[in-house]
């Protein structure tokens, strides 16, 4: 059908028209047509609304609210709009606010009258309520296997540098050798975290909303236990005053996206610092940096910046939804409209983020070199004599760190780093301690002595890869 055909109908059919245009009979202006209406977001949600109201209209069968004949021919238009929007042969109109009144505009179109009972015990608010749940459980999932992702190519860079050591930092300053293996793999555990937290949020999206209608339910002997099995829900929710004003959910993935947008910065943030002049702990493969227009020399690490800069973005959207629900008695007002652009910009952007890591993430390699020249700087062996003192001399920890810290200074004055002390020169300072002590000074040792659950020796970390990657 042309589209002047398809407007000559729109024009004669009194469904073109708002349901509410019998009892107000003055036009709404145009711009509150435009910030109203929700087309251009909520056009996503047209499978979900689709599949939830042929589950719909099959319950109304089933109960015999409706007769099988205006069942099929319902569920038969629903399954041609579908088609005609994945191919993209359907007209969507503006003027009918949001998916679901086009959807049933387009069922009038094919199927006539008989299509108006499509929303019998039903309103708008559950139905939105019920296709925004069903599209966050897969957006729940799928940014679940985006994390998947980002944890197994953590994981193939953590394997190939279990034994390269670099300097662990607190305040931004040389404290610990540590692996770096070891160092990646704290990353792992934010996102595993992350992970667990976007498969949680698919418990409160398990209660069926369709059915409480507008807020106090419906008069119709409807089956809501089986609606909730078809679509996939573990059951009815409990209360409908409750349900067409619940955004929890929503908060729910506002905020894990949120927190998940956190460690991208981290990691970001670490991964410019590292790949900076000054530190040069990383290098960047080109496929992942961009010039400077003015300056030829330049690689810049962009992409970095850019997954450090979004991060305030997902925080908007956290706060805005909190914000727009704080002051909302019950039960529905047209305030909750906003949730859904608020999630899909969300979910838009930390999946971009991810992918944009992972390309990242398989794209830098270590400075083995100077990772290990700057571990050699800045006393950072310092932990493990003190810790040598304990236990050799029997020393209270306070004593030994005291002891430790008159070394230090001794190395410091002499310029010279803790390793290339004599015995006699630590001999000064304690003369308890042996020429066995200065074995305590190198790396390696210091990096596989941290032997406790968690730690950074090379046994733990290799233990810990094995667990992850048999998950």
């Amino acid at each position: 059908m042309c589209i002047r055909d398809r407007l000559n109908i729109m024009g004669k059919n009194k469904n073109n028209q708002p349901i509410w245009n019998t009892r107000i009979k003055k036009e709404t202006k145009n711009l509150f047509k435009k910030v109203g209406g929700s087309l251009e977001i909520d056009k996503r949600l047209f499978r979900e609304d689709i599949e939830a109201s042929i589950v719909h209209v099959e319950m109304l069968f089933r109960q015999k609210i409706i007769n099988f004949k205006i069942k099929n021919k319902i569920v038969w238009g629903l399954n041609r709009i579908k088609n005609e929007i994945i191919k993209k042969k359907f007209i969507f109109d503006d003027k009918l606010e949001d998916i679901h009144m086009n959807i049933e505009h387009r069922l009038f179109e094919l199927i006539g009258e008989e299509a108006g009972y499509i929303h019998t015990a039903r309103s708008r608010n559950d139905q939105v309520v019920t296709d925004f749940k069903m599209w966050l459980r897969k957006a729940n999932k799928e940014i679940a296997k985006n994390i998947d992702a980002t944890i197994k190519n953590i994981l193939k860079k953590a394997e190939k540098n279990v034994e390269t050591i670099m300097p662990g930092f607190t305040h931004l300053k040389n404290a610990q050798p540590v692996s770096f293996a070891h160092y990646l793999m704290a990353y792992l555990e934010m996102f595993n975290r992350d992970k667990k937290r976007f498969k949680n949020n698919l418990e409160s999206l398990n209660e069926n909303p369709l059915g409480v209608a507008a807020l106090t339910g419906t008069s119709f002997k409807i089956d809501r236990f089986y609606t909730s099995k078809k679509l996939g829900f573990h059951r009815p929710t409990k209360n409908s005053i409750d349900t067409v004003s619940d955004r929890d959910f929503v908060i729910d993935f506002l905020y894990s996206c949120s927190a998940c947008a956190v460690h991208i910065s981290r990691i970001a943030e670490e991964f410019i610092i590292w790949n900076s002049d000054a530190f040069k702990l990383i290098n960047l493969n080109d496929k992942i940096v961009t010039g400077s227009s003015i300056m030829p020399q330049k690689k810049n690490p962009d992409p970095l910046e850019y997954l450090r800069g979004k991060t305030g973005f997902m925080f908007g959207n956290l706060f805005s939804m909190l914000t727009t629900l704080k002051g909302l008695p019950l039960s529905y007002f047209k305030d909750l409209q906003d949730d859904k652009e608020i999630v899909f910009k969300s979910f838009d952007q930390l999946k971009n983020s991810l992918i944009i890591l992972n390309d990242v993430l398989k794209n830098f390699s270590p400075d083995k070199k100077r990772m290990i020249e700057l571990a050699e700087s800045g006393y950072i062996t310092a932990t493990d004599l003190a810790d040598y003192m304990v236990r050799e001399l029997n020393y209270p920890f306070r004593k030994a760190y005291l002891q430790t810290a008159k070394i230090i200074n001794l190395a410091e004055k002499n310029k010279k780093k803790l390793s290339e002390l004599t015995i006699q020169e630590i001999n000064k300072i304690e003369k308890g301690l042996t020429s066995d002590v200065l074995k305590v000074f190198e790396l390696k040792k210091s990096v596989n002595s941290k032997v406790s659950y968690g730690g950074t020796s090379f046994d733990n970390i290799k233990k810990m890869i094995l667990s992850y990657k048999k998950k």
